[in-house]
């Protein structure tokens, strides 16, 4: 793709991809930045239009998307394959370990998740990419209400029992 097609039809797809990549990973680090945690919206969104925008690249050095199919290679399948590996390494670097506490086992999780969200985009699995979004923001919030719950049932029972 040359300098002078940038701007045609498919073009405005592949931009459409990473707007809205770079959308739902800020959508994810809003909740983690209201957390206060050290990843939040510019990480989160960084993460997922990365990770789509290494899936385009493996779709369009493929062949391309053409009009009726995506063209699935074994070659996008190993970019695929090299985005989840290296955000398991960006993962492993916000685990911290404090005497017997663990921390950032979510926020890693999370951007995980958010560059699986990057991939379903690159590759035009928008409903895939929405869904998955959604999960992940009701696991960040709903959930941690859940078990915050129970962890305090938990400890009135413990408290109760001795």
């Amino acid at each position: 793709m040359d300098i002078t097609s940038f701007f045609s039809g498919p073009s405005y797809e592949i931009i459409l991809k990473l707007f809205t990549a770079l959308l739902l990973g800020m959508s994810l680090g809003v909740e983690r930045a209201i957390a206060g945690k050290t990843a939040g919206m510019r990480t989160y969104g960084l993460v997922t239009m990365g990770a789509a925008l290494f899936v385009i690249i493996g779709v369009l050095a493929s062949g391309g998307y053409s009009a009726q199919t995506l063209v699935f290679t074994d070659s996008s399948a190993r970019i695929t394959a090299a985005i989840i590996q290296g955000i398991g390494f960006i993962g492993a670097g916000l685990i911290f370990f404090k005497d017997t506490k663990i921390s950032g086992i979510t926020t890693a999780a999370g951007i995980w998740v958010a560059a699986g969200v990057g991939a379903a985009i690159g590759y035009g699995f928008y409903c895939l990419a929405i869904v998955t979004t959604l999960f992940a923001l009701f696991a960040f919030t709903a959930l941690w209400y859940i078990e915050n719950k129970v962890k305090a049932f938990a400890r009135s029972f413990e408290n109760d029992n001795d």
